[in-house]
């Protein structure tokens, strides 16, 4: 398997990833435009964060019948903690294709984060959002060294179209 920062090619395999996440941990069916252009921002404009992407090697290629499959996903987005003076590197998006779970696909991504994040002098932290009854992803947070917090997401939404 090859970990690498996804590129403008990824773009319509993620969004795919995305939909198929938001429909299966949130009921959400998420708009081809709104997600695309989201992605698109993201993979074009490192100030915002990346992505990246497990790609499939020669023998999970030939698994998943194909050359160059994605297997799966992860962004990377930013956060600055003045009572730190860093920044919190928030994993998200998170998508391992059904058929590759439970594999290590997660497990070497984090990993390729944390190796990232530990050479830059400012990141102080990683953070991610896990559904309240997603327990396979939580106990699989949980065993790669993350700890659940005391705190409580909450959030107001400006929708636009």
């Amino acid at each position: 398997m090859i970990i690498r920062q996804a590129t403008i090619k990824d773009i319509a395999a993620i969004a795919q990833f995305n939909q198929a996440m938001a429909l299966e941990t949130e009921q959400k069916n998420l708009p081809d435009k709104k997600i695309i252009a989201g992605i698109s921002t993201l993979v074009s404009n490192s100030k915002y964060g990346f992505y990246l992407v497990a790609e499939a090697d020669v023998a999970e290629a030939n698994i998943a019948k194909a050359k160059n499959v994605l297997l799966g996903c992860l962004g990377i987005t930013y956060e600055w903690s003045d009572w730190r003076n860093g920044v919190f590197w928030w994993i998200q998006s998170v998508y391992i294709q059904p058929a590759m779970r439970r594999q290590g696909i997660f497990s070497k991504l984090y990993q390729h984060v944390k190796t990232l994040a530990k050479t830059e002098s400012n990141v102080c932290g990683l953070r991610l959002y896990v559904e309240h009854n997603n327990h396979k992803a939580e106990s699989t947070y949980l065993s790669l060294g993350m700890i659940e917090t005391h705190y409580r997401l909450m959030e107001e939404e400006f929708l636009s179209d």
